[in-house]
């Protein structure tokens, strides 16, 4: 069921528009805004410039895409469909593909999660969180909740083949200045699931929360977002969100308190 408030997806909108601002440099397209990472990193993306009423056109998505080309990083678009609802025929028009996504927030009155007794969240000196920071690279690569075949021993040739990669220091000193927080279900050594989530003031996203694929089906993601969820409140935050891949997993996060209350969208080349 889908609940949806209009100042709650404009507090949403907000926090949209200024948690890239933390690690990317903002460039104007009028319409659209692109972020452009600095440092490493996941790449950012183009969004609705926060307070644009008007239309945004196959012209204005076109121009971010030869930009975009022109940086050398993915062409790719979010936005919220309740929010920006013409956006998607001009991204559509303009040849990318659109895939919708679940946006859930988690009820005020949704009950303290249990604690895992794998699950951890780390801190910026922790010896795993490279380790937990590459998990996603191997989950997404294999995306649903499907059981996979890559296992521990993939994981640690990809921990070993981005060990230089500059990731693990610039969450750190995140993590240090409270601008990020990671959680991971350490088995045997190994982070298999981690996610983390990244408060901007009272407002904070779950975001990257990924099980490696052998480790699946055994309620490690779950596991994991109830542990940013906990340190997610004892920070003070007020209005935990996250998009869910599909509706399977958006039940997943319904059991923990999350509810609908619109559509993500995702573009890419």
């Amino acid at each position: 069921m889908t609940t949806t408030s209009d100042s709650e997806l404009a507090l949403l909108e907000r926090y949209y528009d200024a948690v890239p601002r933390t690690s990317a440099r903002a460039e104007d397209f009028g319409p659209l805004t692109l972020f452009v990472r600095e440092g490493a990193g996941w790449p950012f993306y183009a969004r609705p410039t926060l307070g644009h009423a008007g239309p945004v056109s196959v012209t204005d998505v076109d121009k971010v895409r030869a930009r975009q080309r022109e940086l050398g990083i993915p062409e790719a678009f979010e936005w919220v469909d309740e929010v920006s609802p013409g956006l998607r025929a001009a991204i559509e028009s303009s040849g990318l593909t659109v895939h919708a996504h679940p946006l859930m927030v988690l009820a005020p009155d949704a009950p303290a999660p249990r604690p895992h007794p794998q699950v951890r969240v780390l801190d910026a000196d922790d010896p795993l969180l490279h380790a937990a920071l590459v998990v996603p690279h191997l989950a997404f690569a294999a995306p649903g909740t499907a059981v996979g075949a890559a296992g521990p021993a993939e994981l640690a040739a990809e921990i070993t083949a981005r060990a230089g990669d500059g990731r693990a220091p610039q969450v750190a000193e995140r993590i240090r200045v409270g601008a990020t927080a990671v959680a991971a279900a350490v088995l045997d050594g190994l982070p298999l699931c981690s996610g983390m989530h990244n408060p901007v003031g009272p407002v904070t996203e779950i975001v990257g929360v990924g099980t490696v694929p052998a480790a699946r089906r055994r309620g490690l993601g779950e596991a994991v977002t109830s542990a940013l969820v906990t340190d997610a409140r004892a920070r003070g935050a007020s209005t935990v969100f996250l998009s869910a891949g599909d509706d399977a997993v958006a039940r997943i996060y319904g059991r923990l308190g999350f509810v609908r209350v619109g559509t993500a969208l995702i573009a890419e080349g």
